[in-house]
């Protein structure tokens, strides 16, 4: 007979005991502790123009020597280029170093300078809102302007061009000289690209079109640019950098921290064409290929097929930036159309004494260094390789001062770790 009246005695017990564990809110209500799920990892958005490269692994070779195994090395996330650098991209880096120094060393018109000086006091700030109006400024009509612009410019023919020993780009960086010694320079590095490539990396060819139109014209917008030093791109990077940081500020999971923009280690780059987080998978690594006339397949990349047959991949030259499809990490053109500039220094025993972390070899030459020291490493090959120079793990060089018709670059930009599935846990 007792026993419903003692239930509710032992419930409201049990309630009491509830609250004095769990809590209340300051309403009264409980307290409702979180759902738990399992965290699934993620991608960080990346900035226009890249994409966002999980931390992985590679298995990172001095060279394709059947006695050389390699070393397993692991990179941490970053961003790339989904495709090389444009034309385009490259023509806007050449039209603002241009215009600035139109600005501040010719034309000298307070209508182009905001009222308020630099941060250190010692100059003017540009309105670039004005000057853009008017981008790029060395091309203008207006006869005041010209006049005052000629040493910036050299006549080719009847065309208009600028002044290579004029247009130049000082930025600082932190000079390397392998471990010995690093400290922060400034350099002055001239940024016009040799429009007259073609014709000095192929004698006897009938390649003056290119030549006169490669870079300038519009109808190769989206092409790579070619005839950039390893100094140059580098220095595209550091521009490029400072533009990029106006859209970093406002993608949200990317604002407030302090990402550098810079050429990619021959590791990252050689674990961006391999579009594969670990190097014993063997399906993710393969080359995207396209049905041939014959039904069989073909690799969907721009080279050399054979002895003079360059066309058959659907151009003789290079092509568009974003032709064929891309890799797993959606990343065009690893392979074919243009080799690439690497941030590192060329040591065929590299792998011997790189970290297995981030590997990079840095070495920053002086001007009267060996040739030897300036070298620079180029990875992928290009519109005039053969198949052999293909593979991702190919590696070659030339010097840093030295131009080509078959060398492009693009850029990669610091980021960091995302949880992935491998390390799932909680959140509360």
């Amino acid at each position: 007979m007792k026993r419903p009246f003692l239930n509710r005695i032992y419930g409201t017990l049990c309630l009491a005991i509830l609250l004095s564990v769990v809590g209340c809110t300051s309403s009264g209500n409980l307290y409702k502790a979180p759902k738990v799920s399992a965290f699934r990892g993620g991608k960080l958005p990346p900035p226009p123009g890249m994409v966002y490269v999980p931390s992985g692994t590679i298995l990172f070779k001095g060279s394709l020597d059947s006695g050389n195994v390699g070393k397993n090395v692991s990179l941490s996330a970053f961003f790339i280029d989904e495709a090389e650098v444009t034309n385009k991209q490259y023509r806007k880096f050449v039209n603002w170093v241009a215009d600035s120094i139109a600005v501040t060393d010719y034309l000298q018109d307070d209508q182009y300078f905001l009222d308020i000086a630099s941060e250190d006091g010692s100059s003017k700030r540009i309105d670039w809102k004005k000057v853009n109006r008017i981008s790029p400024i060395w091309k203008s009509q207006d006869p005041s302007i010209t006049e005052k612009l000629m040493p910036m410019l050299v006549m080719k023919g009847y065309n208009r061009s600028l002044n290579a020993d004029v247009v130049k780009y000082t930025y600082s960086f932190l000079k390397t000289k392998g471990n010995l010694k690093k400290e922060y320079v400034t350099e002055t590095v001239s940024v016009m690209p040799a429009e007259d490539i073609w014709s000095k990396d192929f004698p006897n060819a009938q390649l003056t079109s290119l030549d006169a139109n490669y870079f300038s014209h519009q109808s190769f917008d989206y092409y790579p640019v070619v005839g950039v030093t390893w100094r140059q791109a580098r220095a595209f990077t550091d521009w490029r950098g400072k533009e990029m940081m106006a859209n970093v500020m406002k993608n949200s999971y990317l604002s407030g921290y302090q990402l550098t923009f810079s050429l990619p280690t021959e590791a990252q780059w050689q674990y961006a064409a391999e579009g594969k987080i670990d190097p014993r998978d063997t399906i993710a690594g393969k080359r995207m290929t396209i049905d041939g006339d014959n039904g069989k397949e073909k690799l969907a990349v721009n080279y050399k097929q054979g002895e003079g047959t360059y066309s058959r991949d659907g151009a003789t030259f290079t092509l568009p930036v974003k032709s064929y499809l891309p890799n797993a990490f959606g990343i065009y053109n690893m392979a074919g159309n243009v080799s690439e500039w690497t941030l590192d220094a060329y040591s065929p025993s590299a792998v011997a004494f790189v970290n297995d972390l981030n590997p990079v070899l840095l070495y920053d030459a002086d001007e009267k260094d060996a040739d030897a020291l300036k070298r620079k490493v180029v990875r992928g090959g290009s519109w005039k390789d053969n198949g052999e120079q293909l593979n991702s793990e190919t590696r070659n060089y030339s010097v840093d001062y030295e131009p080509h018709s078959y060398i492009g670059f693009r850029c990669v930009m610091s980021a960091f770790e995302m949880p992935t599935t491998q390390s799932k846990t909680r959140k509360y």
